[in-house]
């Protein structure tokens, strides 16, 4: 759960570094980057507990496949933060600030789901289809303004930094309903 409310949380400081001047996100860039690192020490952790460990309430390979899930988000959304600093990016598109808002609230999703398996079963998979559609909301938004990207006579050095922006924030996408489907999983099997 410790790993999924820290991507609620980056996932809120991409949103906010999307929406500041160019020159003030670094310490956002360095907030995600410490949210990742303590999300690799807490994954780091459960996995030695779990080779410790001689039982479990949950398989200890379902746990490991949801902590290394809810890693790779947080994973994604540090490395969009890091190229947003190093491609020197500009002014965002509004379409980027709403596929970051999308993605925030799937990881808020994402983190209802996880922290809800052990005491509110009912809450897991409600919060799995939110993950799911919010992911299809995103691709959505993602289509829309990677098209309008390439509208008119746009500077081909942009166009290339944006792409590769949009095509983050959607794999962060994809990652939340990656682990999604990892919690629903869990769900059914110990439901």
């Amino acid at each position: 759960k410790a790993v999924a409310e820290r991507s609620v949380e980056a996932a809120g400081v991409m949103e906010d570094l999307l929406r500041a001047a160019p020159d003030r996100r670094t310490f956002m860039v360095e907030t995600i980057k410490r949210l990742e690192h303590e999300c690799d020490t807490i994954t780091h952790e459960v996995i030695t507990r779990l080779d410790r460990s001689f039982i479990t309430p949950l398989d200890r390979e379902d746990i490991h496949e949801l902590a290394s899930k809810l890693d790779d988000v947080i994973d994604l959304i540090d490395g969009t933060a890091r190229r947003a600093q190093i491609f020197h990016l500009g002014e965002a598109p509004e379409g980027s600030i709403l596929i970051a808002q999308v993605l925030k609230r799937a990881c808020q999703e994402l983190s209802v789901a996880v922290g809800s398996l052990k005491k509110n079963q009912d809450k897991v998979l409600p919060a799995c289809i939110a993950v799911k559609r919010l992911e299809e909301e995103g691709d959505s938004l993602y289509h829309e303004w990677l098209g309008k990207a390439f509208e008119g006579n746009p500077d081909p050095m942009l166009v290339i930094k944006w792409k590769e922006l949009y095509d983050n924030l959607e794999k962060s996408l994809d990652m939340a309903e990656d682990a999604a489907n990892v919690v629903e999983s869990i769900a059914i099997k110990h439901g």
